[in-house]
């Protein structure tokens, strides 16, 4: 398939900006701005191109039921319930347990809509494990992927968070009005 991908992506346009961080054996990996569902197909390609076989994701429950929730599971998702209460982070973060090398990729806008914020499942599921967190910028006015160096939340949610809106600051999604530019605030 890495062939595949790669043709795919070569047709397309689009190539990687920087290398992801292959040192780091653990981590969460947040992709954005997620603007469009191009961004999981063109997710799964770079995954495969850049031999990131311990990726994994956290998608929604309606996702893996149907006829097509088999894809899902073996493109190597998790499906979650939102719609009850129920402790995600804790079991997200136990994910990462007795796996010697694990790297769980959401969203950390949570959908592709417009936000005012970004979710925080991420941060929390991150800290808890004892896992940094990564950085994948879809830039698609570009064409290219790029990676930041990996962090570990501080406690500091507001700083960390600070860090992340620059870094998606100038990153165009598919629907740029939609990415994350407004949430870049230097007083908070």
């Amino acid at each position: 398939m890495r062939l595949i991908w790669s043709l795919f992506l070569r047709v397309l346009g689009w190539k990687p900006k920087s290398s992801f961080p292959y040192h780091i054996k653990k981590c969460v990996l947040i992709v954005g701005p997620h603007t469009s569902s191009w961004d999981f197909v063109l997710g799964i390609a770079f995954r495969s191109t850049l031999r990131l076989t311990t990726t994994k994701f956290l998608g929604k429950a309606e996702l893996f039921k149907g006829p097509f929730g088999f894809i899902f599971r073996k493109l190597g998702g998790y499906p979650v319930e939102r719609s009850e209460h129920h402790n995600m982070v804790d079991e997200a973060a136990r994910l990462f347990e007795n796996k010697e090398s694990f790297v769980l990729a959401l969203s950390p806008e949570g959908t592709r809509k417009k936000v005012e914020r970004l979710r925080t499942g991420f941060y929390h599921i991150a800290k808890k494990a004892g896992v940094p967190i990564v950085m994948a910028g879809m830039d698609f006015a570009k064409k290219e992927v790029s990676f930041s160096e990996p962090f570990y939340p501080t406690g500091n949610e507001a700083a960390d968070f600070q860090h992340i809106y620059q870094f998606y600051a100038s990153i165009s999604g598919k629907i740029p009005e939609q990415g994350m530019t407004h949430l870049l605030n230097p007083t908070d």
